[in-house]
């Protein structure tokens, strides 16, 4: 990986590992330990994002892996619910456990208030012992334990601080906005390990979205700090530079090299590819990320070209019409473009299955 070509190697090498440079075929439990966890803030997106990596993919084969057990939706990194594997979600989570303590009391702080995280930990057990509650109730519930603590700040540590995991219904996209949570016992069979498996975390992550620095490492996972774990495993990596910036890697992971096609693919609402780096020039320019990553903390649906964010897009269904609209941050070649509108074709027939016609509109 060459000074010269090191940004678009970089890229490259973030491409294969998420399935980006070519569609794969693999059972969406695989693809999503492959991924790393698959963010799951609204319902919609992860199954775009496992349509425009996985060949053959269907709507279908989630809900399945989610009905079945076999992929569950929790509060993951930084905070965030992810779509995660059974497996790794049992390893890991006691090993994100004081970050997302730590998130929960700074949020309380700025609502004004303190919360004692043993307090919540045992009353949302209790509140949960009897089966699944919506937040709704959880909140509810808690307050009635403890009243003196806001309602939303007892329903936001409780969410960090126990190991909860979604409950997954016969909606479209498998959960509503107002979705039933359950203890992850109940659902898992057992407890999360104890054991904190910080140097297995790294190099999960590496594998994901490597070439990585400590900074990108602690901005993906918001584990921190990272950089003693790091060292420890120093012997098991390898190192490329950028600048005064050291990346690092696991050895036998994807790097194939800056001439690697990258085909036009669409990603949705807060994919990680573009979360997942401290500096994120490798998939999008910084003059572009104001165009994407909103104020109101919103991750933007977005479309590749060449391997890199080239804009954003929506869809909408009207009188039976498809609508894509893709708004480009600069004029698109020909060739581009058809190749947009060749996956647009297959992003409504996930969408909009109903759909009589496609049509995509490119914004000025």
């Amino acid at each position: 990986m060459s000074e010269e070509t090191e940004p678009r190697a970089l890229n490259r090498a973030l491409l294969a590992r998420q399935l980006l440079l070519e569609r794969v075929a693999l059972p969406v439990p695989d693809a999503i330990a492959r991924l790393g966890a698959l963010q799951a803030q609204e319902p919609r997106p992860p199954f775009v994002g496992l349509w425009t990596r996985l060949a053959g993919f269907a709507a279908e084969d989630l809900r399945t892996a989610l009905v079945g057990g076999d992929v569950v939706r929790a509060t993951w990194v930084r905070g965030t619910l992810h779509l995660v594997t059974p497996g790794d979600y049992l390893a890991l989570r006691t090993t994100l456990q004081d970050a997302l303590v730590a998130g929960a009391q700074s949020i309380a702080r700025q609502r004004g208030g303190e919360a004692d995280v043993g307090a919540v930990t045992v009353a949302a057990r209790e509140v949960l012992a009897d089966g699944p509650r919506t937040f709704d109730e959880i909140r509810a519930g808690l307050l009635e334990r403890l009243p003196d603590v806001e309602e939303r700040t007892l329903g936001y540590v409780a969410r960090m601080a126990v190991p909860l995991v979604m409950v997954p219904g016969e909606e479209r996209w498998a959960f509503p906005r107002d979705v039933p949570f359950a203890l992850a016992a109940s659902r898992l069979g057992r407890e999360p390990d104890r054991e904190v498996r910080a140097a297995e975390l790294v190099r999960r992550c590496l594998a994901a979205y490597g070439p990585m620095t400590v900074a990108d490492l602690q901005t993906w996972t918001g584990v921190k700090p990272l950089k003693d774990v790091v060292a420890g495993i120093r012997d098991e990596l390898v190192a490329f530079r950028a600048g005064r910036r050291e990346l690092l890697d696991l050895p036998d992971a994807p790097r194939p090299g800056p001439d690697a096609d990258a085909p036009a693919r669409f990603l949705p609402e807060f994919d990680g590819v573009l979360l997942a780096h401290a500096d994120r020039t490798r998939i999008i320019a910084d003059e572009h990320r104001p165009a994407v990553f909103t104020r109101n903390l919103r991750v933007r649906a977005t479309f590749l070209v060449d391997g890199v964010v080239a804009g954003t897009w929506s869809a909408e269904r009207k009188r039976g019409v498809a609508t894509v609209r893709l708004a480009p941050f600069g004029r698109l070649a020909r060739a581009d473009r058809a190749a947009l509108e060749a996956e647009a074709d297959g992003l409504v027939r996930l969408l909009e299955p109903e759909a009589d016609d496609v049509t995509v509109v490119v914004e000025r």
